[in-house]
C-alpha cells in the first residue's frame, strides 16, 4: 500500500541554492558526526534558511547564514559519546563539559582557512538575548543576527526531534515553550554591571521577532500537509472504490455453480487489483485502505485546528 509520510522540512528551497566545491568542503565536515547530531545540524540548516528567505534577506547572507547554521554544532565531534548520547539527565560537571562545544566549534572554524568565514554559528548559536546565555554571556547588542536565528532554529529542531513529530498535530505545544523563552526572566545569570542588568531585564532568551517568522513557516507547512492529506485522501478513495468493485466480483465468483462462470468473475476481480495485489490479499488491503481513510480524514480535522491555534498565539 501507498504510504504517506509528512517531511518536516520538505518545502525547503535550501537545495535551489548551487553549492560551490568550497561550500561543499564545509559540509562534508558534517560525515564525521553521529548520525543524530548530524541531522539535527541539518534540520537546523534547513529551517535557518527558510527564515532567511522569510524575512528577507539577501540571497549571499541566506547562504552565508545557513553555512553556519550546518556547523552550529561541529565542535560535538570532541564531545564523549558517553555525555553527548546520554539518556538520562546530565550532571552539572557534564553540562559544562556540553558547553565547549560552542568554542571547540569556534576554534575548529577558525583554525581552518575555508571554515573561518562561518565561526559565528558555533559560537553565537547558546547566546541569549538577556545575557543568561553561554559561552560569553553575551546581551543582545553583541549577538550577531545570525546566532539569533540560529539559536531559533536550533531550540525548534530541538524539541521536535524530541517529541519524535511525524506531523503537524500538537505542534502548538512546541511554539509555547518556544513563547516562554521569548520572554523576560527575572534570573539571569550574569555577572555584567547592574546597569547592563537593567537595561536587558525586558529581553528573553530568543528574539520574537524571528520567533514571529517560524511561526509563519510552521503555519505554511501545515496547510501545506493538509493540501499533502487531501492528496492522499483522494487517492485513498480511488482505491477503496477500485477494490470495492472487486469485491462484488468476488462475491459473485463464489456463488457461481459452474466453473466457467467462476472463471469469469475470477478474471473480472484479477483485472481490478494493482501491483502487489492477489485475489487473496485484496480483502485486506481494503481494509487498510479504509482505516487509512478514516484517520486521514480526521487528521485534516485536528491540522485545520492546529493553524487556528498557531494564529491564536501571541509573543
Amino acid at each position: 500500500m501507498k504510504k504517506n509520510e509528512f517531511d518536516f522540512y520538505s518545502k525547503t528551497s535550501l537545495k535551489s541554492y548551487n553549492l560551490d566545491a568550497s561550500m561543499r568542503y564545509q559540509l562534508n565536515m558534517l560525515d564525521s558526526l553521529d548520525v543524530f547530531t548530524r541531522k539535527h545540524s541539518e534540520n537546523v540548516a534547513n529551517i535557518t534558511c527558510r527564515l532567511c528567505e522569510y524575512m528577507h534577506l539577501s540571497k549571499s547572507f541566506t547562504i552565508y547564514c545557513t553555512i553556519c547554521a550546518y556547523l552550529h554544532d561541529i565542535g560535538k565531534l570532541f564531545i564523549p559519546p558517553n555525555i553527548l548520547q546520554k539518556n538520562g539527565p546530565l550532571t552539572d560537571e557534564e553540562y559544562e563539559i556540553i558547553k565547549t562545544h560552542t568554542t571547540i566549534g569556534y576554534n575548529m572554524c577558525f583554525n581552518d582557512l575555508k571554515l573561518r568565514p562561518f565561526c559565528a554559528g558555533p559560537l553565537y548559536h547558546h547566546e541569549a538575548l538577556n545575557g543568561s546565555g553561554y559561552p560569553n554571556g553575551l546581551f543582545a547588542k553583541d549577538i550577531p543576527l545570525e546566532g539569533q536565528i540560529i539559536r531559533v532554529a536550533d531550540e525548534y529542531d530541538a524539541i521536535v526531534s524530541k517529541r519524535q513529530y511525524k506531523t503537524h498535530i500538537g505542534i502548538t505545544d512546541t511554539l509555547l515553550i518556544l513563547i516562554q523563552n521569548a520572554k523576560p526572566s527575572e534570573k539571569i545569570s550574569n555577572d555584567s554591571a547592574l546597569e547592563e542588568l537593567s537595561e536587558y531585564a525586558k529581553f528573553g532568551k530568543i528574539n520574537p521577532r524571528i520567533l514571529k517568522y517560524l511561526f509563519k513557516i510552521v503555519i505554511d507547512d501545515t496547510e501545506y500537509e493538509i493540501s499533502q492529506t487531501y492528496d492522499y485522501i483522494d487517492f485513498l478513495d480511488e482505491q477503496i472504490k477500485r477494490l470495492k468493485q472487486a469485491y462484488k466480483y468476488y462475491e459473485k465468483m463464489l456463488v457461481q455453480t459452474t466453473e466457467r462462470k467462476k472463471e469469469y468473475y475470477k478474471s473480472g476481480v484479477e483485472m481490478l487489483l494493482s501491483h502487489g495485489e492477489t485475489i487473496d490479499n485484496f480483502r485486506e488491503i481494503l481494509e487498510e485502505y479504509k482505516n487509512a481513510y478514516i484517520i486521514r480524514k480526521a487528521n485534516i480535522d485536528k491540522l485545520f485546528n492546529e493553524v487556528k491555534n498557531i494564529k491564536k498565539l501571541k509573543i
